[in-house]
């Protein structure tokens, strides 16, 4: 059976994942993983700081062809994250993050996405794999939560 992951673009399915992400507290604590809760909801926002952000520089162009290749399926298709998957270097969060304003961003990155709707991402570009459609940035963006609010018990 092929996983489905929630429309992130339809603010009904939105608000579900922002419930699952309220429920966690500063003492949430991993069912695998090393990262703590707070270094989790960072980690969660560099896919939402990389779009609407620019503050993570593109890869070069032999790098991206290597993601589009190698990567991009792992992240746009539907079969769930393995635990513990390596991470790219720019999602990994070592240093200690703050709880309350890292749930707050990923909070009003889920509703900006929400009310953008998924016209303001068909064809949009990742700085990663070139352009997407909307279908695919929706699984980039759900699957990733999902995965690490499983992770976290909610």
């Amino acid at each position: 059976m092929t996983p489905t992951y929630p429309n992130l673009f339809d603010h009904a399915e939105a608000d579900v994942a922002i419930r699952r992400i309220e429920a966690l507290t500063p003492d949430s604590t991993p069912l695998w993983g090393k990262m703590s809760v707070a270094q989790m909801l960072a980690h969660c926002n560099v896919a939402y700081d990389m779009v609407y952000t620019g503050q993570f520089p593109r890869p070069n162009p032999l790098l991206r062809w290597v993601l589009r290749t190698m990567v991009k399926d792992k992240v746009v298709g539907l079969a769930p994250y393995p635990r513990n998957t390596p991470t790219a270097p720019a999602f990994r969060i070592k240093d200690a993050r703050d709880f309350s304003h890292e749930r707050a961003r990923l909070i009003a990155y889920v509703r900006r996405v929400a009310s953008g709707g998924a016209s303001a991402f068909e064809g949009r570009q990742s700085p990663s794999f070139g352009p997407l459609t909307a279908a695919e940035w929706n699984v980039l963006f759900s699957k990733h939560l999902d995965h690490h609010l499983t992770q976290f018990g909610v």
